[in-house]
């Protein structure tokens, strides 16, 4: 699952501080300043992140909603649908990203339809895999987040990684449309999974820099879309290379 990445721009863009020291360097404003949209972006990614399980669990428990999916014309097209609405909703959250509580709508219904489509990816695998996914994606997350903290307070800047990821995403593409219509068997499925999640980790690292240094306070909801999105792939990613070595 790939999305289309949101633009950003220089938090000095919108705020000037005063004469406090900044909390890491390259930044202009104050701290609290700052810590404050760090609590925002976070707090909503919170949200996110529990709406999705909460909305997965329930599709994963109740074999009525997988089965209607995938065993009738119309729960497909539905399925197909539930696939490109987030592409659809982000037309209009890019124009109104900065109009409460019009955001916070298109933000809901962005996540509650990627939410639906990891639910029916799990409602098709195993609990063991699922699990193992589970953890290892919460694992590297918090890890990532805390290393990032750190190496940004010491004064590393990580956006030099945008080109490399980009072209990896495009590989990332390529592969796909390639295993799409010729499939390459497990093998290559778990070298894609693998693949994917490496890339992925390196989008958490470049995006919880710029949330760091770079995304402007009007921008709480880019910031949100594009860590929710890093969390999610990653963990499809893993969901992938393990569903193939289990298999």
């Amino acid at each position: 699952m790939d999305w289309n990445r949101p633009p950003y721009r220089k938090s000095g863009d919108v705020e000037e501080g005063g004469s406090a020291r900044p909390l890491y360097p390259m930044m202009v404003e104050r701290p609290e300043l700052r810590w404050a949209f760090v609590r925002k972006i976070y707090g909503i990614l919170s949200i996110q992140m529990l709406l999705t399980i909460a909305i997965s669990s329930i599709v994963v428990s109740v074999k009525p909603v997988s089965q209607f999916f995938v065993s009738s014309g119309g729960g497909l097209g539905l399925y197909i649908f539930l696939i490109f609405l987030p592409f659809l909703v982000m037309c209009p959250l890019y124009h109104y990203y900065q109009q409460h509580p019009i955001n916070l709508i298109l933000l809901g219904i962005f996540t509650v339809s990627i939410s639906f489509v990891v639910g029916l990816t799990c409602a098709f695998t195993e609990g063991k895999v699922i699990l193992e996914s589970v953890i290892l994606t919460a694992v590297v997350v918090v890890s990532l987040t805390l290393y990032t903290f750190w190496a940004a307070k010491r004064g590393h800047d990580f956006s030099f990684l945008a080109p490399f990821l980009f072209a990896a995403v495009m590989i990332l593409l390529v592969f796909s449309i390639i295993q799409l219509f010729f499939p390459l068997g497990r093998i290559s499925m778990m070298i894609y999974g693998g693949l994917a999640s490496l890339i992925f980790c390196g989008y958490i690292i470049y995006d919880t820099d710029n949330l760091i240094k770079r995304y402007a306070y009007d921008e709480y909801i880019w910031a949100a879309v594009a860590l929710y999105l890093d969390i999610i792939n990653l963990f499809l990613s893993l969901l992938t290379l393990f569903r193939a070595s289990d298999s």
